[in-house]
């Protein structure tokens, strides 16, 4: 299994280098940001930074989406920091949260996901792809490479990673929606006539190491509103029963809106309505061990990596602690 971090990209961004450095040093091997340009500071400038500080850590955004930025300046994007670092990037993404609500629209449609994943891909890796109905290529990329990895939940989004994507992103660390959302994935991907075993799976989640378990719960109930997000336009779409499995929509009953200016943040009051179960279920808490257990079992799963949110208030000693007593186990 592989481990990532995820960071936001609060200024000062040489605080967010210095992380991603730091976590190379610990053991791991990808290093994601949030994608959101309202919010946080432009990722793709603080990438080159990173990977220039850095010797092998793999980065990209968790993720980005089809519409706030042209596919062939994401491709470009991509195409130039491979060209200047040897192939280190990898493209997180999906139909949009934060970075399209607080500009007042809507996530993109999978049509738009699938198309734009397709155009990225062909661009940033130096082929020809009709876009905005014209012929288009990159003519500068040589040798270039970027991997596609989707996130989704719902039963048409997983079916589409399963068909197209790299890798497919799954942002909860519970075990029983693992199995089916994975489980889904590779049963799209053998009815596309794809090998499900070449679909990197990956599960992300908040990680925080201690024994203070009401505490980190406390700092880590901002996921489970971040993940309610997602699972209230399931509802929308499906309704709370039969499609999409219980686990993950039961808890969104007491959802009364959610305020974008604390997105990501410990102390997210639009998240008080997550109870501690939920918490538990979707992050990592709990000492070194527990966190083991954990992964051995979505290793088991067939989780290929795990990337850490690692936003709360004692991030280098969870760091410091993967590094130390839990990569080297898993």
């Amino acid at each position: 299994m592989d481990f990532g971090v995820v960071l936001q990209t609060d200024p000062p961004a040489r605080d967010v280098v210095a992380a991603m450095k730091a976590a190379e040093d610990n053991g791991f091997r990808y290093g994601w940001t949030f994608d959101s340009v309202v919010l946080w500071q432009e990722p793709f400038v603080i990438y080159s930074q990173v990977l220039a500080a850095t010797s092998e850590l793999v980065v990209g955004p968790m993720v980005t989406n089809p519409s706030t930025r042209d596919w062939s300046v994401t491709a470009s994007l991509f195409a130039t920091l491979n060209d200047m670092f040897g192939n280190r990037t990898v493209c997180g993404i999906g139909r949009g949260d934060s970075a399209r609500r607080v500009i007042g629209q809507k996530p993109a449609s999978l049509a738009t996901l699938s198309q734009a994943m397709t155009v990225i891909k062909e661009l940033a890796e130096g082929r020809e792809v009709e876009h905005h109905g014209t012929p288009v290529r990159i003519p500068w990329v040589r040798d270039g490479k970027l991997e596609m990895w989707m996130a989704a939940y719902g039963p048409k989004a997983l079916q589409l990673v399963g068909e197209q994507a790299d890798g497919f992103i799954l942002q909860t660390a519970d075990p029983d929606i693992a199995r089916w959302t994975i489980g889904s994935v590779r049963e799209a991907a053998v009815a596309a006539g794809r090998d499900p075993a070449a679909i990197t799976m990956c599960v992300a989640a908040p990680a925080y190491v201690g024994t203070d378990l009401p505490h980190q719960r406390d700092q880590l109930r901002w996921f489970g509103g971040m993940v309610g997000n997602h699972v209230a336009d399931l509802v929308a779409r499906y309704g709370d029963s039969g499609v999409v499995p219980a686990a993950l929509t039961e808890y969104i009953k007491g959802r009364e809106g959610y305020d974008y200016a604390h997105h990501g943040k410990a102390g997210n009051r639009s998240t008080d309505f997550v109870p501690d179960a939920i918490v538990d279920r979707f992050c990592l808490l709990g000492p070194a061990s527990a966190h083991v257990d954990r992964l051995q079992e979505l290793r088991d799963l067939g989780v290929d990596q795990f990337a850490l949110y690692l936003m709360h208030d004692d991030k280098d000693k969870t760091l410091a602690s993967y590094g130390n007593e839990v990569i080297s186990r898993v």
